[in-house]
């Protein structure tokens, strides 16, 4: 089961105006970035939050869950705690803020120039 776009869309509302907000199709379901970082996952509508010091603090007991058997388990928040929109905002926040930047991709290499046949004089 993926998650249903309305809920993407409510999600999207009560996380407006993060820095860097954005969400990309994976595998059927949502990797939501905050301020360009990998911050979340949003699958089988719930909300899996990268694991940090800042985002378990916030959420005392921290909810632990798997967005699939193998991945390591995330902070799971529940559909009922989005109504939360301040605590939400700040948890999002706070994990990105705890994540590594992403290193920069790196530049394509050149392609080596082709030796044209020189003309013969």
């Amino acid at each position: 089961m993926s998650s249903s776009p309305d809920t993407l869309a409510f999600l999207l509302d009560q996380l407006g105006g993060l820095p860097g907000l954005r969400t990309r199709r994976m595998f059927g379901e949502y990797c939501v970035y905050v301020d360009d970082k990998p911050t979340a996952f949003l699958c089988d509508d719930l909300l899996y939050v990268k694991p940090t010091e800042a985002g378990q603090a916030l959420m005392s007991p921290p909810v632990w869950g798997r967005f699939y058997e193998k991945a390591k388990p995330h902070l799971l928040v529940t559909p009922d705690r989005w109504d939360d929109r301040e605590w939400l905002r700040s948890l999002l926040l706070a994990t990105a803020d705890a994540l590594p930047r992403p290193k920069p991709k790196a530049a394509p290499k050149a392609k080596p120039k082709s030796k044209a046949a020189k003309p013969k004089p």
